[in-house]
């Protein structure tokens, strides 16, 4: 069970992100993605980025997202530099700034809400202190550089057998529909 990634939800989200942070490093903003991500499937069955995180030694890492800023900076997948360079740079190789305002359009306020959250919750935390709170059931449960598990990512929050279910269904429905 996984979500379909989209990147302008996703990138507007880091924009939101980098935006409200102190120190925006990769791992500052992939973890409080993730507990967006988390808390968003939680609360509406539906994750705001839809990517794909991976159990990585420090913590889930959204793998989208991460190809996106290591082209940025210069050692990623993607191929359109020119459109991903003109949302972000990437400093002093992972320290993520924003070269645009967010487009609040493409984020609904439940994002928004899910997002501040967040921030608030984790915003101030050490990297220390965010890669503990990170290494959760759901990334336990994950064989390390694999992709964790949308279901057992439900579990933690407290999802009951029937709500996940439910949005395996609708996920498999979702990536059929992008597939055609």
């Amino acid at each position: 069970m996984e979500g379909v990634f989209n990147f302008d939800k996703a990138i507007n989200a880091v924009l939101y992100i980098v935006k409200h942070l102190k120190r925006a490093d990769f791992h500052k903003v992939f973890k409080i993605l993730y507990f967006s991500d988390r808390n968003m499937l939680s609360m509406s069955g539906m994750m705001i980025t839809g990517d794909t995180y991976i159990a990585m030694n420090d913590g889930p890492v959204p793998s989208n997202m991460y190809d996106i800023l290591k082209s940025v900076r210069g050692d990623g997948y993607f191929k359109d530099l020119a459109n991903l360079a003109a949302y972000v740079a990437v400093e002093n190789w992972d320290i993520v700034v924003a070269k645009k305002e967010p487009d609040m359009g493409q984020l609904s306020r439940m994002d928004i809400k899910v997002l501040d959250d967040s921030i608030q919750q984790y915003g101030d935390l050490s990297w220390d202190e965010i890669r503990e709170k990170s290494h959760d059931y759901a990334w336990r449960s994950t064989t390390l550089n694999r992709p964790m598990s949308i279901q057992n990512m439900m579990l933690e929050t407290g999802c009951d057998d029937g709500f996940i279910q439910y949005v395996k269904e609708e996920m498999k429905l979702e990536k059929m529909l992008y597939q055609n």
